[in-house]
């Protein structure tokens, strides 16, 4: 059975952040709100933790994991972000958009996309995320909280622990956050290619 933290969205508690990151950091895999939808996170480096991601979502290792950053600073220890890509960046975030850019080094293979070598990274606007961020003082890896045979994700954190309950070791409850996912943009050229439309302004990348 999943354990359940109630944490403020605009003011969360140090203790609840601290009792999360514990259990990220002992191998947990976690349900969490962000700007747009809920996700499921874990630790970076945990391989066995993404695998029970992967089996939650039943997606194959063409699926592409997001690594959450706190912001532009740490995203670009992960991507390869010339001057052009990084000045769209730091208009657009944080927010609710995932870029699918050239991982660097520093991103192990097994997140990558085998064939293009690349990650999907996102800074988003929720005070949950960034302060979770900052207590692990690194990425969350992550994959929107869509269920197998469904569309749209997941929000409503009852609806979660209903289907998640044996599943995930940790309900991180701050509320309805919506159902909008973020708009993912494919920045592996140079010119900048819109995959999904979601919550985030698509006109920021024409």
């Amino acid at each position: 059975m999943a354990s359940c933290l109630s944490i403020h969205p605009k003011n969360p508690q140090p203790r609840c952040i601290a009792k999360a990151v514990e259990i990220i950091r002992e191998g947990g895999v976690v349900a969490y709100p962000t700007d747009s939808s809920y996700a499921l996170g874990c630790q970076i480096g945990n391989k066995e933790a993404q695998d029970r991601i992967r089996q939650i979502r039943r997606v194959d290792d063409k699926h592409h994991f997001t690594l959450v950053c706190r912001d532009l600073s740490e995203l670009s220890v992960y991507a390869k972000v010339d001057n052009s890509i990084f000045r769209t960046l730091r208009a657009c975030t944080p927010g609710p958009y995932t870029f699918l850019l050239k991982a660097t080094h520093e991103v192990p293979r097994r997140l990558q996309n085998p064939k293009r070598k690349s990650i999907g990274l996102r800074v988003p606007d929720h005070a949950i995320v960034q302060a979770l961020l900052h207590a692990l003082t690194e990425p969350l890896m992550s994959s929107t909280l869509i269920l197998p045979g469904s569309t749209d994700p997941l929000s409503d954190p009852d609806e979660i622990r209903e289907a998640l309950d044996s599943h995930i070791d940790l309900l991180i409850d701050g509320g309805n956050c919506g159902i909008e996912p973020t708009t993912v943009v494919d920045w592996m050229n140079e010119t900048p290619v819109v995959v999904r439309l979601g919550k985030g302004d698509p006109s920021l990348f024409q």
